[in-house]
């Protein structure tokens, strides 16, 4: 199981989306960089807020999400 606590995305997405993403590998930023928005919602558990903070999140570093449809860095 992995543990949510070792990642590094902010606990203001929640505790249920921080869940899922670990479950399903994302537990840094850098990781996100590679995932459309789109895809991200499709996980049970991430929600359009959560979406919205991590976007956020990956602005005020310099970065973005995938784009739908688009290669991934």
């Amino acid at each position: 199981m992995t543990n949510p606590d070792a990642s590094e995305l902010t606990p203001r997405i929640g505790k249920v989306a921080r869940r899922a993403l670990a479950q399903h590998g994302y537990t840094r930023y850098d990781q996100l960089t590679t995932v459309s928005p789109q895809d991200l919602r499709r996980i049970h558990g991430v929600g359009p807020k959560a979406v919205t903070i991590l976007a956020e999140e990956l602005e005020s570093r310099g970065r973005g999400f995938a784009t739908p449809g688009g290669p991934t860095p």
